[in-house]
């Protein structure tokens, strides 16, 4: 068998995976991640899988189990909850954190309760939601943690539903940004709520927390945290055009130097980056030949679309190999595996896609071995 290399041209990019001193913006968060939520390539990081308090914007996990149950059909958003005194005791005003302001013996909405979540950030209602839910938040939690595990977010653990300070309640930047990146994925139906600006509940109006959604035209959610460990923080979404950038930041001292980080960090990233197709799916990158087969070669194509996020001064640097041995050993079956194209583009780590064949094509029956093997004993390969 012979290894065989084809160049070509074009665009790509890969997750980059540098140190945070080699980029060429700096942040003053303490944690921080940026990534293209089409591609899931990281634009920027630092330290970004340090389980760290994540304040109220680990309420994206109460929300995604709740998106979860409207999702099965096991609740609707007219479903009606209770509000219990434990609800109202550790989640109301009373307790010194953010509140949808709940009385005790309320009748409340899933709509409404998932409104005063996103918009409010209230405590009392991400409790009431787990004690209607799951029998009480115990056994809430439990299963915040077994979909944690599923969802792999392996730098998070839940010990309550509201995010108030606990020594075990952390959660990384870079699990934020997943689970911010499946929330809109899945739920594109509810991914409004995260942009509605202000909520009226028990004629109290309070307005949403995230400053892009004032600061930026394009910022479209998702969630807000601040506590005196956490610092302000921040998991947000913003689209221009047809591309969404997801950013979470932590450890800011101020809301407006969380506001003004946010601000310059996602437009950066806007500014600086781009996607680009390089190949669609079923390209045809070479016509490969083949032993013993009815047809002499089959074509290899890419088994998927490449597009790829990629610093937009870099777009002109890229490599692509198409790498297979040659010949195939017939039978051949279409979709088969039968290489991979290796992308390269300057620092960053290569990527390859898998390269298979084209169509089928048949062994030859035992006559056309013998000829074969003549032909090749008097011309060579």
């Amino acid at each position: 068998m012979k290894l065989n290399k084809v160049l070509f041209n074009g665009l790509s990019c890969l997750m980059l995976v540098v140190s945070t001193n080699a980029w060429a913006i700096d942040t003053k968060a303490k944690n921080m991640i940026l990534v293209d939520f089409e591609t899931g390539e990281y634009l920027y990081q630092k330290d970004i899988t340090q389980p760290i308090p994540p304040a109220s914007m680990s309420k994206l996990m109460t929300v995604y189990m709740i998106f979860d149950k409207l999702r099965d059909g096991s609740l609707s958003l007219e479903d009606t909850f209770t509000v219990s005194e434990n609800a109202w005791r550790k989640g109301g005003a009373a307790s010194g954190g953010s509140t949808m302001f709940l009385a005790i013996g309320d009748k409340v909405t899933v709509d409404q309760l998932l409104k005063g979540i996103i918009i409010q950030s209230g405590n009392d209602a991400c409790i009431v939601a787990a004690e209607n839910i799951a029998g009480d938040e115990d056994s809430f939690i439990e299963k915040m943690n077994e979909k944690a595990k599923e969802l792999g977010l392996n730098n998070s653990y839940f010990a309550n539903v509201t995010g108030l300070p606990h020594p075990d309640h952390k959660m990384s930047v870079e699990d934020l940004a997943i689970l911010a990146r499946k929330i809109i994925e899945e739920f594109p139906q509810f991914y409004h709520l995260f942009s509605q600006k202000e909520f009226v509940y028990n004629n109290i109006k309070q307005g949403n927390r995230n400053p892009l959604l004032y600061s930026m035209p394009y910022a479209d959610g998702l969630k807000t945290g601040h506590t005196d460990e956490a610092g302000f923080c921040l998991t947000a979404s913003a689209k221009k055009g047809d591309r969404r950038i997801i950013g979470v930041m932590t450890g800011l001292k101020s809301n407006k130097e969380r506001s003004d980080e946010a601000d310059k960090m996602m437009s950066w990233a806007f500014r600086e980056y781009d996607n680009y197709r390089l190949k669609q799916k079923g390209d045809k990158i070479a016509d490969v030949p083949v032993w013993y087969g009815v047809d002499k070669t089959v074509p290899m194509v890419l088994s998927q679309d490449v597009i790829k996020t990629i610093k937009k001064s870099n777009r002109n640097n890229v490599k692509m190999t198409a790498i297979y041995d040659k010949p195939i050993k017939a039978p051949v079956s279409m979709g088969q595996e039968i290489g991979v194209l290796k992308i390269e583009i300057p620092d960053a780590e290569p990527y390859t896609v898998p390269l298979v064949a084209g169509q089928t094509i048949n062994k030859v029956g035992i006559w056309g071995k013998i000829k074969t093997n003549f032909k090749y004993l008097l011309m060579g390969d």
